[in-house]
């Protein structure tokens, strides 16, 4: 790894976004959106995907209720999409590779972790509480904690003052194009890790971009042994 730099001032902290991030929740997205619009007689489009993706969950169905001329409101929507989300989680919902093995090498390393969504605070504790994972976290912030969602950087810089660290000691771990320019705008150290329709977004200011939660490239970064022995 020796092509990738040690950060300079040294990481001491990470912080998680979630959907897409962390569990495959954005696959799931796709079909609760497309089930959504074919009851209404339209389809979802990569195009309305990448315009929705990371934003809040009632500026994303703005979004949607814009881009197709639909008659609902964002809360109506939001209460269709929760059932249909409800009945699709239990069956689903996995997290993303390689999640499990960094949340026990930073646990390890004793690196606090958080995690700043975009997702209301009803459904993150339903996907985290499926797998357990809340309670090995410092903080998790959800989209009621900020008035203004990523791409504005106040999620992570809220992040930043949790952990009590300069935003520039902090990795953030992103999947898509606009929660990476929140993480670039929040000066933060910033790692795009694409997935499935966010692999065709653009990640500019981010350090690198990672295959997947597993890249030895955020290991080294952190300075981390990885799962197979190496630095």
């Amino acid at each position: 790894m020796s092509e990738l730099e040690l950060p300079n001032p040294p990481l001491r902290a990470v912080t998680f976004d979630l959907d897409g991030l962390m569990f495959n929740t954005e696959e799931l997205y796709q079909e609760v959106g497309g089930t959504l619009l074919s009851r209404r007689g339209k389809q979802i489009t990569g195009e309305l995907l990448n315009e929705m993706m990371g934003r809040k969950s009632n500026v994303a169905l703005a979004v949607m209720i814009d881009w197709h001329d639909l008659d609902d409101t964002p809360e109506q929507l939001a209460a269709e999409s929760a059932e249909i989300f409800g009945g699709l989680l239990p069956k689903r919902l996995a997290p993303m590779p390689g999640l499990l093995e960094l949340l026990a090498s930073l646990e390890a390393a004793g690196i606090p972790k958080g995690i700043a969504t975009s997702s209301g605070k009803l459904f993150v504790d339903k996907v985290l509480g499926l797998f357990n994972l809340a309670p090995r976290f410092d903080f998790i912030l959800t989209s009621e904690d900020i008035i203004h969602g990523k791409p504005a950087p106040d999620v992570y810089l809220l992040a930043a003052e949790r952990h009590g660290v300069a935003p520039a000691e902090m990795m953030i771990l992103e999947d898509s194009q606009i929660g990476t320019q929140a993480a670039v705008a929040s000066g933060s150290y910033a790692v795009a890790v694409p997935h499935g329709q966010s692999r065709t977004h653009h990640f500019p200011g981010a350090r690198f971009e990672a295959h997947s939660l597993a890249d030895a490239r955020i290991y080294h970064a952190l300075r981390l042994q990885t799962p197979g022995g190496s630095c």
